[in-house]
This record gives structure tokens, sequence and C-alpha cells, in this order.
């Protein structure tokens, strides 16, 4: 059942995943990063590298660099079309009732060390559809707040199999990984933490959408 907070749209969904479907959606995403190997964004302007490694998988993918923050149909490094989203994936989409179909799932590869600061999914023409993002591996403390930066913010605990959704009044909230809790889980040979973020990032038409 979904712990759902004050009706927000933000909806978390805990042990969503079996741990049978965890190790399924690990070695499809497995494939993944073999097909489009991992590299490491860098932030706007400083060239900062991000603590995280990350690749992509649908139509669109999300990179970073000094250029800014954008959605393009090919790896940054490679040059080749990002693969196809998982099938467990896009039926995880469905399943939760998110409206046409993902385009972009980000892959984020957190070791231990990794955190991801507050931000906002603010980079898609349509914030209409939820982001829905899933848990694999280690523990996470994910910290999230509301619609601007300075905010109250509440911290939970994030395990492999869980799900969560945010959308409606919360498409826009500010969120991040304060740290990972290493050795939390067995799911991943040598540990380490896999979240998966499907994404619309385009409009869709109501005959596309039904």
């Amino acid at each position: 059942m979904a712990d759902t907070i004050e009706a927000t749209g933000l909806a978390i969904h805990p042990g969503m995943l079996s741990p049978a479907e965890q190790r399924s959606l690990l070695a499809q995403i497995q494939m993944v990063m073999k097909r489009s190997p991992l590299y490491r964004p860098t932030m706007p302007r400083t060239g900062k590298p991000f603590s995280v490694m990350m690749t992509n998988c649908g139509t669109l993918g999300w990179v970073a660099d000094k250029a800014g923050y954008r959605y393009q149909p090919r790896h940054p490094e490679t040059g080749k079309p990002w693969p196809p989203i998982p099938d467990q994936l896009t039926a995880l989409w469905t399943r939760l009732g998110a409206p046409a179909t993902p385009e972009a799932c980000l892959v984020n590869i957190y070791d231990e060390g990794a955190r991801l600061g507050m931000h906002q999914d603010s980079d898609e023409a349509t914030f209409d559809a939820p982001v829905v993002s899933v848990s694999l591996g280690d523990t996470a403390v994910f910290r999230m707040g509301g619609t601007t930066r300075r905010g109250p913010t509440r911290s939970v605990r994030l395990s492999s199999g869980d799900v969560v959704v945010f959308g409606g009044p919360s498409r826009l909230m500010y969120h991040g990984i304060d740290r990972v809790l290493s050795g939390s889980s067995r799911l991943i040979e040598g540990g380490g933490r896999i979240n998966l973020t499907l994404r619309r990032v385009t409009p869709w038409t109501d005959a596309a959408a039904s």
C-alpha cells in the first residue's frame, strides 16, 4: 500500500518490487549499461563533476555538462542512441496510472559517499506526467521539500524495491539524496545503489494518450 504524504501527489510505495522482480530488473539495467556505458555528468558553468555516475535508456536521455541541463537522443560520449526502456519499467509506469508513455529513464549509480543535492526535475517540456523513481540496492536517505528551495524538508529511507511517485502539486518538489547506507543490501554485487527515474519529457495529445 502506498504511503501518501499529505495528499500532495507524492506517494511512496515500500517494497513494491519483490526480490525476484528486483533481480530481474537489475539484470535488464546491467544490459542497458553494457550498451550505453556509464559517464560522469558535470555541473553547468563550473564543470564540477557529479558524485554519481549515470546513463539513460529511452528515446531521450538527460545529460549535464558546461552547456547546461538538457535531454538528447544520443549518448554524449559514444554518440549512439540510448537503448530502449525495459518492458518491466514501462509496465510499472502503466500500473501506477501514469499517462502516455515514458520517454526517458535516468540510471544513476551511487557508490559509497555519493550524494545528490536538493534539486527540481524541471528540464522537461511538460509537468503533467509524474516522475516515477525506483530504488535498487543499498538504502538511501531521501530528502524532500516543497516547491521552493528554502521550504521545510523531511527525510525518509528508501530501500531496494521501493518506488516513489511525485506528481500533481509535488511534481516540482525539491528533493535529493543525503547519503547511501553502504552494505544495507546484497542485491548488487560489490554494493551500491541504482536509482531509475522514469520521466515524460514532451507533451502528448489526447489521442496519443488514449
